[in-house]
């Protein structure tokens, strides 16, 4: 990113240059007649057994689009001649680490998208299972027309690591899944591996993410969910959380923001989401609490989680109902309408700045509001009462 480059969150009449996308990776720019042509390769090499991504050069001349209407993005792309107007989100200089990043249509990818926007530098950390074909749609430019970003440069991934978050470190990993075929060839992937090997390459970090949640039972209602299931749960989608930080905080710089990513489901009946999923949110955000405590005395890091409303990412859609869900949100939440990634993406980049600077141990929802509401208003009870409607 220019550094020349002023970066701000702002509310603004938006008539953008490019089509919207929810996906992101590498910089550089596009062509008007969007045919990409990759003008030069580069590999960062690592002291560990790391996967590198090969970053991108592109060109970029936009066409513009009118769009009339109001947008909250996080930006950078004011020159020093030109300031941006309103309260800046600055992140230039800042490393993130987003865990839990395997594809373009997920909030992990949202946040990364949204923290580079602001001027962050971008290190993620993949499933291992999906690291080939994750590199692989990167470099083959699956993803280009999500990597834009608002000023119309394509956002940069320094670096992608393998991780597997289930593991804290080698002692850990059951000989059943070091032989196993979907590992081979990656290393350095246990939670205090990724840690030592960031370290080793770059020093330190100061936005640390944490997007990352399994439950293998998760259609099974709770009274049907086996011990091992829930406990997996836990492990994959709570405790892997509190590994994250514990072996990141060492290279967190003072002052700097952890994020995770929560659902409702831990404080109210989410019937279809089951197998302990349920559970293993409300220990995520009690843990986000007590965290945030213990992070803040000893280096100031503030510790907060987004509970975020329904999406239809690739991995939401396990569960079954993720479009029953969105639409029933859209229907009853206070602001009618869908949620989109990047709202929780703009969100996460406020928590990560200054501007946020007295914010911890909190739950932010990001939800259109649905958190507020005791009754689902699109039951046929209600249909008699003057319920307000969206004006479109």
């Amino acid at each position: 990113m220019a550094t020349t480059a002023a970066s701000s969150l702002q509310m603004a009449t938006a008539r953008p240059c490019i089509s919207s996308s929810r996906r992101a990776f590498g910089s550089s720019s596009k062509m008007l007649n969007d045919n990409f042509k990759v003008a030069s390769w580069s590999k960062l090499s690592s002291t560990c057994h790391t996967s590198s991504v090969q970053s991108f050069q592109r060109s970029f001349t936009s066409s513009s689009m009118k769009m009339d209407k109001f947008v909250t993005r996080a930006m950078a792309g004011a020159s020093e001649n030109k300031p941006v107007s309103g309260l800046p989100i600055d992140l230039k200089g800042k490393r993130a680490f987003i865990a839990g990043v395997a594809d373009d249509n997920g909030y992990g990818w949202a946040i990364a998208k949204s923290l580079a926007a602001a001027g962050a530098e971008i290190l993620v950390g993949t499933w291992v299972p999906a690291l080939n074909i994750f590199e692989s749609s990167l470099r083959r430019g699956k993803f280009d027309e999500s990597r834009v970003l608002p000023d119309g440069s394509l956002m940069e991934i320094t670096k992608v690591y393998p991780l597997d978050a289930v593991f804290d470190n080698p002692e850990d990993v059951p000989e059943e899944i070091k032989t196993n075929k979907r590992y081979a060839g990656s290393s350095n992937w246990t939670v205090q591996e990724a840690a030592e090997c960031v370290k080793n390459d770059f020093g330190s970090i100061d936005i640390l993410v944490h997007s990352l949640a399994n439950g293998p039972e998760v259609v099974k209602p709770l009274l049907e969910t086996s011990r091992k299931g829930y406990l997996a749960a836990i492990s994959a989608s709570s405790y892997s959380y509190v590994s994250l930080l514990k072996h990141f905080l060492p290279i967190i710089n003072p002052g700097g923001s952890s994020i995770s990513l929560t659902y409702i489901a831990s404080e109210r009946i989410i019937p279809g989401y089951g197998g302990g999923m349920s559970s293993a949110k409300a220990a995520l955000e009690s843990d986000t609490r007590v965290l945030a405590f213990e992070a803040g005395r000893r280096k100031g890091i503030r510790v907060n989680t987004i509970s975020a409303g329904p999406l239809r990412s690739r991995a939401a859609k396990a569960i079954g109902f993720i479009d029953m869900m969105i639409d029933y949100s859209s229907a009853n939440a206070p602001l009618e309408k869908e949620l989109s990634a990047d709202e929780v993406g703009n969100t996460a980049a406020f928590l990560a700045s200054p501007l946020a600077s007295a914010i911890t141990g909190g739950v932010i929802y990001v939800d259109n509001g649905l958190n507020a509401m005791g009754v689902g208003v699109d039951s046929p009870i209600f249909e008699n009462l003057n319920i307000p409607k969206a004006q479109h």
